[in-house]
């Protein structure tokens, strides 16, 4: 008596090799998917830590106006403003003033000024104290990279916003409020406006 033979039946080249197109095209969806997806989440990380550096920036900005002094202050034999405020096309730095120590005690009272420098940054630069003894010049700290405009404009006693400050020989030793404009390198415009407490 003879048995019947059993063949063992494989899968045929076709079968195998349209199973390797299918997976094929599967793994190039999948790693098609996953490289947009790591770099839409590069692109939120590079969004989010710019968006950070300009609320410290501002942060910042407004606990320097809080704490402005109306104190003059003697560079050289000569007595500057507590308060100075120059446009783009003046020499000196954008904003210039005096500055009360911090409540914490952590800082002493100084003379700091905010300017925009060739490198599309915004520069913090900080004196030692408030009087500057001849040849003293400030440390300069970056605090907002790319900048590609800033400009300031400070409201005087008759709520009219001006350029500089002092706007003229009879203003107030500070203004009452300043309006900060800054344009990123992306093209995004903010513009906040910040109390001077003096």
């Amino acid at each position: 008596m003879t048995r019947p033979a059993h063949h063992s039946r494989g899968f045929t080249l076709v079968e195998l090799l349209t199973a390797l197109l299918v997976l094929s095209l599967l793994a190039m969806m999948s790693w098609r998917g996953l490289g947009a997806v790591l770099e839409t989440r590069e692109q939120v990380l590079d969004e989010t830590r710019r968006w950070q550096a300009v609320a410290v920036f501002c942060t910042r900005f407004e606990r320097d106006l809080a704490m402005a002094s109306p104190r003059p202050v003697r560079s050289g034999g000569l007595e500057a403003p507590a308060f100075v405020a120059r446009t783009a096309e003046q020499a000196g730095p954008r904003l210039e003033l005096s500055r009360f120590a911090t409540r914490e005690g952590a800082d002493s009272p100084r003379r700091i000024a905010y300017q925009l420098n060739d490198r599309r940054q915004i520069e913090l630069w900080l004196w030692p104290g408030l009087d500057a003894a001849p040849g003293d010049t400030p440390a300069r700290y970056v605090v907002l990279d790319d900048v590609g405009l800033l400009q300031l404009d400070y409201l005087d006693t008759s709520l009219a916003w001006v350029p500089t400050w002092p706007a003229t020989p009879a203003s107030a030793p500070m203004p009452r409020a300043v309006r900060l404009t800054i344009v990123l390198g992306s093209g995004e415009r903010i513009t906040r406006v910040f109390a001077v407490d003096a």
